[in-house]
């Protein structure tokens, strides 16, 4: 085995390094001017890496300096191009008499995605142009590529190949905004996500995706923290701009995305300024809010509110009462948002319909009894959201989940931006920031070079580094998916501070979050107007801001480390600057660079949070593979169940006396078996319901068998059947060719979700209760 890394970056008028925080391998390459109807770009890169575990089939003595590889033999080699990119493979050669094959995936094995895709495998021969080798496998050409493979399938004689390359395509975008801080995995999150959304601008409009598995379209909801975090990261407004008409009259036939529109539309007003886009979408809009009120009541028909099951996993159930509550606060939050932006533009009668709206709607639900016990985590983040609750409904309605460091964690980034929202409505950084940790952080810590679909932090415990993921109610999962980039402007927002209050950021306030564990943040946010830079030093008490001309620094709020004795602004001793929220209010300050140093008479005790346990309910597992199909008088004496054992559809059950049902929901059957029924989208999962009559402890066994050996690897997860929170950390059943039983203990009611990771399904052959 041979292991040999090196980097090389090729680009027309490209130079420069990357900024240490950030993946993207051109992120100093500028742009002059550009704008949303430029063409794509293209630049290569050669691997960063590579591994074969066969080493005597080729020789790369030469492959460092002269990029040259020589095939001696059958076998395979995996390079690693460092991080994800949007490109597709090509190499250079005058003959390839061998039979060969290339792959390309996001992980480290090469990848397979949902049916309905051009090419479903990601393993294609080449086609040959010229003496260039590429990798076709859709007519746009690129994909999702971190990793890619040459496979000699069968080797005839000797020869050569160079350049073995991927080219990149980008739309030429600068990144003007930035984020620093004294905790550097928030900084690789803040350029992770600008790095994800920035592959995924596309010649004529944002996307969703980058892996070609049938749905690469621009998806209106999923565009509302991506576009978010383009004006943050990029301040490309015509970008932004085009992509919101784009998707003026699409809702993906998703009730809730178009109410994400309306949010994108103020998020594009207050960041550009641009208030004649506002007043020609103005009844589009409109449009938009008022199908909201008509269907408030009932909402129905949602169609989709993320893949989280406590939403109904997805398409799988968005109507239940969750999804239609959380329905009904987003739309009162809309109702809200776009009044302040009709007032901004003088629209006061449209204001005051809005406001009149959602005061009406928030007081017919307040005014039912215990109205916050029936709301779970997405429900209460979307009503702390509104910024209607009080503080002991806010207080109530955390206890709805945001106190678990499990249960807070959505399962996808997507709705995990809208409970860091509502953490930073209520005040609790500290949470919201162990939160980001979790979620995005932990992607990062998976090998992540961008952040997914979806993700549980457990998983990195299972899969190995890069290795390949959970796929389950979303299909085959994306590893670039653009929705996830929400904590880029949470990041900005709340951290760094910078938030509009007016369109273009006429008017504006900086209120720094440091939390219990931050030192210092700084970073830009671009407007229409320019730059406005912050830096604050909370330990040593010093910062500067620039405020852009045209522009007014409305409140300032500067935190402090501890009892202030003196404040000087550009050298002048404040006097008559007040305190609010443990922070020096400045008010007003009009556009130029300001400077302030403060000199503290005491410090505050330093107080660094650190993040609880993981309070899964359920911790020890145990999984047995030598017992095989011998299960009698080791498993099942209280019961059990063996899928299709006579024939497809007739299972061999007793069921024990304590379980009242067993529900099974998407399986498909085959003898001896249930299965996934994988290719087919969003079915690469099925669910099993436990209800139970009692609350005492019991043993479950579930059985797995690959036995048509076709490398099953398989997922579980396991829920409380009632509030649906994940009560375990997810398990992995690999190499079960033999068969293999996953053992352990709960109590209560629960749902199984039972999920593909690797091979042509997840396969259960029996459930055994003791």
């Amino acid at each position: 085995m041979y292991r040999f890394s090196f980097f090389l970056l090729w680009a027309t008028g490209c130079a420069g390094g990357v900024f240490a925080q950030s993946p993207d391998p051109i992120f100093n390459r500028h742009w002059a001017h550009p704008t949303a109807d430029d063409s794509l770009e293209h630049y290569w890169l050669l691997p960063k890496s590579y591994y074969t575990g066969s080493p005597g089939s080729f020789d790369m003595e030469h492959f460092k300096r002269g990029r040259v590889i020589v095939v001696n033999g059958a076998g395979d080699i995996r390079f690693d191009f460092g991080q994800t990119n949007a490109g597709w493979l090509e190499f250079e050669s005058t003959g390839v008499p061998d039979s060969i094959e290339l792959s390309i995936s996001e992980y480290n094995e090469p990848a397979v995605v949902n049916e309905g895709a051009v090419h479903r495998f990601k393993t294609l021969a080449p086609v040959r142009h010229g003496n260039t080798y590429r990798l076709e496998l859709n007519p746009e050409l690129y994909e999702g590529v971190r990793f890619g493979w040459l496979h000699v399938v069968t080797h005839r004689r000797r020869w050569t190949l160079r350049d073995f390359r991927l080219v990149c395509q980008v739309k030429p975008t600068n990144y003007q905004g930035s984020f620093d801080c004294s905790d550097s995995i928030l900084n690789r999150i803040w350029y992770t996500g600008a790095y994800t959304v920035k592959l995924n601008i596309m010649k004529d409009y944002l996307g969703a995706i980058l892996m070609e598995r049938s749905d690469r379209i621009s998806w209106t909801g999923d565009a509302y923290p991506s576009q978010a975090a383009s004006l943050v990261a990029f301040g490309n407004f015509d970008v932004v701009k085009k992509n919101l008409a784009h998707t003026a009259t699409l809702d993906n036939g998703i009730a809730s995305y178009a109410l994400y529109w309306v949010l994108s539309l103020v998020d594009y007003v207050g960041y550009s300024g641009d208030t004649a886009f506002a007043r020609a979408y103005f009844g589009n809009a409109e449009a938009k809010l008022a199908k909201a009120y008509e269907r408030f009541e009932q909402p129905g028909n949602l169609g989709f509110y993320g893949w989280d099951e406590r939403l109904g996993a997805g398409f799988e159930n968005p109507d239940n009462p969750e999804t239609t509550h959380a329905y009904q606060m987003l739309a009162i939050r809309c109702w809200k948002a776009f009044g302040r932006l009709a007032a901004a533009l003088g629209r006061d009668d449209s204001r005051e319909k809005y406001d009149r709206w959602a005061d009406r709607k928030f007081e017919e639900i307040r005014s039912e009894k215990a109205w916050v016990s029936g709301f779970g985590l997405h429900a209460a983040a979307d009503a702390v959201n509104t910024g209607m609750c009080s503080p002991a409904e806010n207080d109530a309605l955390y206890r709805r989940g945001f106190d678990s460091r499990v249960n807070r964690l959505s399962y996808s980034p997507f709705n995990e931006f809208f409970v860091i929202q509502a953490l930073a409505n209520m005040g609790r950084y500290d949470d919201a920031l162990g939160a980001i940790r979790d979620c995005w952080g932990g992607q990062i810590a998976y090998g992540g070079t961008t952040f997914f679909e979806v993700y549980r932090p457990s998983w990195n415990a299972i899969l190995g580094r890069n290795g390949a993921p959970v796929n389950n109610q979303c299909g085959y999962t994306s590893l670039t998916h653009p929705w996830s980039a929400g904590v880029v402007p949470w990041l900005s927002e709340e951290v760094l501070g910078i938030k509009a209050l007016s369109p273009g950021f006429k008017k504006f306030q900086v209120i720094p979050h440091v939390g219990s564990g931050l030192t210092f943040v700084r970073g830009a946010t671009p407007t229409g107007n320019g730059l406005i830079c912050v830096d604050v030093n909370v330990a040593a008490g010093t910062g500067s801001l620039v405020v852009p001309d045209g522009t007014e620094a409305e409140t300032v709020v500067i935190p402090l480390a501890g009892r202030l004795k003196a404040a000087w602004l550009n050298g002048k001793l404040l006097g008559g600057a007040g305190q609010e929220d443990g922070g020096l209010v400045l008010r007003a300050l009009p556009p130029g660079r300001y400077h302030w140093k403060l000199i503290y008479g005491s410090l505050n005790k330093p107080v660094k949070a650190s993040p609880a346990g993981w309070d899964y309910t359920i911790t020890k597992f145990k999984q047995d593979s030598l017992t095989k199909g011998n299960w009698k008088g080791k498993y099942g004496q209280e019961g059990y169940v063996l899928f299709n054992y006579y024939d497809k559809g007739k299972n061999l059950e007793r069921i024990p006396s304590f379980v009242s049902r067993i529900r099974l929901n998407k399986q498909g059957d085959t003898l001896g078996a249930i299965v996934t029924r994988d290719p087919t989208a969003c079915q690469q999962t099925m669910t099993m319901d436990i209800g139970t009559t009692d609350t005492a402890e019991h043993r479950i066994a579930l059985y797995f068998l690959d036995w048509d050996g076709k490398g099953r690897r398989s997922a579980v997860e396991v829920f409380d059947l009632g509030s649906l929170n994940l009560i375990a950390p997810v398990q992995m059943i690999r190499n079960y060719r033999r068969g293999k039983y996953l053992v352990f203990r709960f109590h209560g009611s629960i749902r199984l979700r039972i999920d593909q990771v690797r091979g042509d399904n997840a396969a259960m052959s029996g459930v055994f209760f003791d």
